[in-house]
């Protein structure tokens, strides 16, 4: 599921709830590639695994990791298993944030993509249901 049109500046505000663990994620200044349609760009990761890098900034489709939380153990803690968990994320310029049920989680400075789609993401395991409520989006300017 994704916008129509594409985000720069932004503030995202979503709660989402995995009944079904399974690997997820929000992407944003996102796009597809002609052709086969594979999408390419930000993902703040939804991650239920003992790793618990819920909120941290992936590269979907090109660089991998971004802004793993390993060295972030507050951040680790901040996802709440089988619960709504609220994720935000602003992009203002070249610079990222996230954060997860108010704990401060990501913090990058990257110009790879300053625009792009946003899109609601379930994309591997064999299982995994996932819900979504209370999106809210700014548009920044």
């Amino acid at each position: 599921l994704r916008t129509q049109r594409e985000y720069g500046d932004f503030l995202l505000k979503v709660q989402v709830k995995l009944e079904i663990p399974g690997n997820s994620g929000i992407q944003f200044r996102s796009h597809q590639q002609n052709g086969n349609g594979r999408v390419f760009g930000y993902q703040c990761e939804i991650d239920p695994s003992a790793r618990a890098w819920s909120a941290g900034i992936y590269d979907e489709g090109r660089r991998g990791w971004l802004f793993p939380l390993d060295k972030k153990p507050d951040a680790q803690r901040a996802y709440r298993a089988g619960e709504w968990n609220e994720f935000v994320i602003e992009a203002v310029g070249p610079r990222i944030r996230t954060w997860l049920n108010g704990i401060a989680c990501a913090d990058l400075v990257d110009t790879a993509d300053m625009r792009g789609f946003i899109a609601l993401q379930v994309h591997s395991g064999k299982e995994g249901r996932i819900r979504w409520r209370n999106i809210r989006l700014r548009d920044l300017g």
